[in-house]
């Protein structure tokens, strides 16, 4: 009798935490890792987070797109399309953590490779190979909440914010603006960013190999400056002092 008690006790707890969930919208099952998980070709994620809580969206081909919303609820949705590859293998897990969520779309684990999985920051793993599925984010972000969006092949774009936004991408340009502060990283691609707000308790960096950066910051801005490039030159509409010697290929010093 204990034994069904437990068992009847273990099986409420279980469909108190799958009723959380779907109230949440962590609609579906259950991944071995404890992560809600849906397919990719028709998700669709809703719910709120705390004051200091960041939203994280991880993708490797396709692109994010965020947009501003009313209200305090943050919608995600994501759309799966393949030419040859099969979008229904590709799955989107969804981990709540203590610093915030994180949304990932999961592709099937390669031969010969350790097992896919989602997870903050830059944990995780999430390989792909001669899979051709571009599952694209799209993201409504209400004012306050901070977002991390990665991807690998795809563009980054977040337009109108009220919030810090951190992006980054391989192969595909990033498009920022926001009241709030930014930052931005790709490699082949380019970068145009529009910030409110200089993050006064840390640096930000915006950086690129193959592509250009334009930063429209606030008039008022008042920071330290390390630029370096490669290939190009600096042009700038601040004001600008100059620390040290001036380099062909940096230049450091004061902005505003």
């Amino acid at each position: 009798m204990v034994e069904r008690a437990l068992e009847r006790a273990a099986a409420t707890v279980e469909m108190a935490r799958v009723g959380m969930g779907q109230a949440l919208g962590l609609v579906s099952s259950r991944s071995n890792d404890g992560a809600f998980t849906q397919s990719a070709e028709s998700f669709r994620w809703t719910g709120t987070l705390g004051a200091g809580r960041i939203l994280e969206v991880k993708g490797i081909n396709g692109d994010v797109i965020v947009e501003r919303t009313s209200g305090n609820e943050i919608e995600v949705t994501a759309t799966a399309r393949a030419r040859r590859s099969d979008a229904s293998e590709i799955r989107v897990d969804v981990v709540e953590h203590t610093g915030g969520v994180t949304i990932c779309a999961v592709y099937p684990t390669p031969r010969g490779r350790r097992e896919n999985y989602c997870a903050t920051g830059s944990d995780g793993r999430m390989n792909s190979c001669d899979n051709d599925t571009q599952v694209e984010f799209r993201v409504r972000l209400p004012a306050g909440v901070s977002l991390t969006g990665r991807t690998v092949n795809g563009d980054l774009k977040a337009l109108e914010l009220a919030s810090g936004v951190v992006l980054s991408t391989v192969n595909g340009d990033v498009d920022v603006s926001t009241t709030g502060y930014a930052e931005a990283s790709t490699v082949n691609g380019s970068i145009d960013a529009r910030i409110g707000r200089v993050n006064s308790e840390g640096c930000l960096s915006f950086e690129t190999v193959n592509g250009s950066v334009t930063l429209d910051l606030p008039d008022d801005v008042d920071a330290d400056l390390d630029a370096r490039w490669v290939n190009g030159d600096l042009d700038s509409n601040l004001p600008l002092r100059i620390e040290g010697r001036v380099s062909p290929r940096r230049i450091q010093g004061d902005a505003g």
